[in-house]
């Protein structure tokens, strides 16, 4: 354990300089954030979102996605997801995906468990859905013996760090509409995408005929906080009044309002996600150039995915960062950047695959 200061009544518990290509989610609060969480702070506000805070994230949004945009924040991702999927779907409806969606391989079965929903996956190369692949699901209606397809979710990353342009989008978006069904957003790095793709965020999400996107805050610097944004408020009759079912209607929120505000109401959003972008650019170019070393998705986001040959992994974890295998059967690994991730720790690091392999 690292030795212990002492800061304002709390001990350092971890070295606060290591960093790791684990997550996004292992980066610590953009200093931006945390200035604003302090000056959000004091005196008392309105509880539930009937808070200053919460209005102004309100208009941030708006300038953000347009005129009809209304946001609702809530605690976390999965949460987010689950809201905006069960408003959008009655009881017996059910979520078009990817086989290697978010909500399907890492949510613990939320969306199904809590959600009450049904997921119908499909397998993808790039972890992309197509209208040709939708279609593969989009079927049955009318039987009441097959749950009733009336979401298509995709995920902007993607879970392989792969991109949709805007004309995927919205051949999705026009295919999906023209069978009666929703489409939904997961954008928990929204923020890589608008920053690889150089587009403001509307451009494939209100532009392309999205009806709603879960907004990622905490991938990009955030301490805690998500946002369910509405773009076509027909698309979720109720989530006012499901936000408190499902236990995502925070009482102090101008806390979470506050953060969203620092993050996207100035630049912060894009430069956190250029810079994450930029560090896995460089971090697959230096791994790509090792023997034995296989990039097995195109780098267009804030991470890296690549095979590496038998036990390698576990000796580059023994001796530098940590970080997750993605498939131990073949050997392919994730490494994510992040908005604090330094050109050394990447030079670093690529040092250290090398010498492992």
């Amino acid at each position: 354990m690292p030795g212990r200061r002492h800061n304002g009544g709390v001990d350092t518990l971890h070295d606060t300089d290591a960093r790791t290509f684990a997550s996004d989610n292992y980066a610590g609060v953009h200093p931006e954030i945390l200035a604003a969480l302090a000056a959000a702070n004091g005196g008392h506000q309105r509880a539930y979102g009937a808070d200053a805070y919460t209005a102004r994230l309100q208009e941030v949004l708006r300038g953000h996605f347009g005129e009809a945009a209304v946001g609702y924040p809530v605690f976390n991702g999965t949460g987010a997801n689950v809201l905006a999927l069960q408003t959008m779907l009655p009881r017996w409806g059910a979520v078009i995906c990817a086989e290697t969606a978010h909500i399907n391989t890492d949510e613990n079965a939320a969306p199904e468990r809590i959600g009450g929903l049904k997921l119908l996956t499909v397998p993808t190369p790039d972890g992309k859905l197509t209208p040709e692949l939708i279609d593969r699901q989009a079927h049955g209606f009318g039987d009441q013996h097959r749950a009733q397809p009336g979401v298509v979710s995709i995920t902007q990353t993607t879970e392989i760090g792969t991109l949709y342009r805007p004309e995927e989008i919205a051949a999705i978006t026009e295919h999906s509409h023209g069978l009666g069904l929703r489409v939904h957003v997961d954008g928990a790095r929204l923020a890589n995408a608008a920053a690889a793709l150089d587009l403001p965020m509307r451009a494939f999400t209100t532009d392309v005929g999205v009806d709603t996107i879960s907004l990622g805050g905490t991938k990009n610097g955030a301490l805690f906080g998500e946002i369910v944004v509405v773009l076509d408020p027909e698309a979720t009759p109720g989530i006012d009044f499901q936000r408190k079912v499902d236990m995502q209607l925070a009482s102090k929120m101008r806390f979470v309002s506050a953060q969203l505000i620092a993050l996207f109401e100035g630049d912060l959003w894009l430069r956190s996600a250029r810079h994450a972008n930029a560090m896995a650019a460089r971090l697959s170019a230096g791994v790509a150039t090792i023997p034995g070393v296989r990039l097995t998705q195109p780098t267009e986001s804030n991470g890296v995915f690549a095979a590496l040959p038998p036990g390698a992994a576990d000796r580059l974890r023994e001796n530098a960062a940590f970080f997750y295998d993605w498939n131990r059967a073949t050997g392919e690994v994730r490494w994510m950047c992040a908005f604090d991730t330094t050109e050394q720790d990447v030079d670093d690091f690529i040092a250290a695959v090398r010498a492992a392999v």
